[in-house]
């Protein structure tokens, strides 16, 4: 990246990468998701994360469904390009990335971004969330 990504912004390359397996890499210090077909990097995105009251969970979690129109049904909010992570609802979602915001624990992505990664990866695809180190 030349310079820094800001709320809302996010690259995407994916041109003479071979085709297989993705997997994702969520940094809440960073807060930052990047995408992997194999060892190369094809989606770099800033997120939003779990506010302090609902915090995100962190490892190892394969992507247990996906729903391209999900709503939740707790907050009635609009999720799309849902990829569902844990039984009681965390997941990667379409979201309006900007400053001052936060999740109940979900990781909010921008909606291109969300459609490209919704298309990118499968059911059981790894997703790692690396813990935030406070400072």
């Amino acid at each position: 990246m030349p310079s820094p990504l800001k709320y809302g912004q996010f690259a995407w390359n994916d041109v003479g990468v071979p085709k297989g397996h993705a997997w994702i890499r969520i940094d809440l210090s960073a807060q930052t998701l990047s995408v992997f077909r194999g060892k190369h990097e094809i989606g770099t995105a800033v997120i939003l994360y779990g506010a302090d009251s609902h915090l995100t969970p962190t490892g190892r979690f394969p992507i247990l469904a996906k729903f391209a129109n999900h709503r939740s049904s707790l907050y009635d909010a609009a999720m799309p390009f849902t990829l569902q992570l844990t039984g009681d609802g965390v997941a990667i979602h379409g979201s309006d990335v900007r400053s001052n915001a936060a999740t109940h624990g979900c990781i909010g992505i921008p909606e291109a971004f969300a459609r490209r990664l919704f298309t990118a990866v499968s059911r059981g695809d790894l997703v790692y969330i690396i813990p935030e180190v406070r400072r």
